[in-house]
């Protein structure tokens, strides 16, 4: 496992391109969310830099995954925590890694649950393609093409950091 990609700078991709997309679509006041667990670091973080004037919220999309009837349930669910209302706001939703794009549409449908928000801008650490649903981000930190052999994955929250994993070739 090695750390190749300088977080600091992928954060500052990420900030340097929400405050463009929110002066851009004239938002003033957001409400950001991150998807557990590597969301949740990545918005904790953003939430500081953009100076937002609320907490940002949480998402555990267990109950919500569409192969929930294929792996059951993960023993860490915790529920999700949104200390404000999603109607009629514009949500920043936050993600780490994104790759098929299940992952966001299950935190799509829970977002929904609360109440039907204005826009969503999602926001994603790092792109990995390989889409299985039409979901694109908006701002990304860095688009990488990986071999079917590799996996990425945040870690932290202290230190924060990238690591490349390799799987049976």
């Amino acid at each position: 496992m090695t750390a190749l990609l300088d977080i600091n700078q992928l954060l500052d991709e990420l900030e340097t391109g929400l405050r463009n997309v929110l002066e851009r679509r004239g938002i003033d006041n957001p409400a950001l969310i991150g998807i557990r667990t590597g969301g949740v670091w990545v918005a904790d973080i953003l939430n500081k830099r953009l100076g937002l004037q609320q907490d940002f919220g949480e998402l555990d999309i267990s109950f919500y995954r569409d192969d929930f009837s294929r792996i059951g349930l993960n023993p860490t669910v915790t529920p999700s925590s949104l200390d404000f209302d999603t109607e009629g706001r514009d949500i920043i939703l936050v993600d780490d890694v994104i790759m098929s794009g299940r992952t966001i549409r299950a935190a799509m449908n829970e977002i929904f649950d609360y109440g039907r928000p204005a826009s969503i801008i999602l926001a994603t650490l790092i792109d990995l393609g390989a889409r299985e649903l039409p979901i694109q981000p908006d701002v990304v930190g860095k688009v990488l093409e990986l071999e079917t052999y590799q996996r990425v994955k945040l870690r932290g929250p202290e230190p924060l950091h990238i690591e490349f994993q390799e799987t049976g070739q």
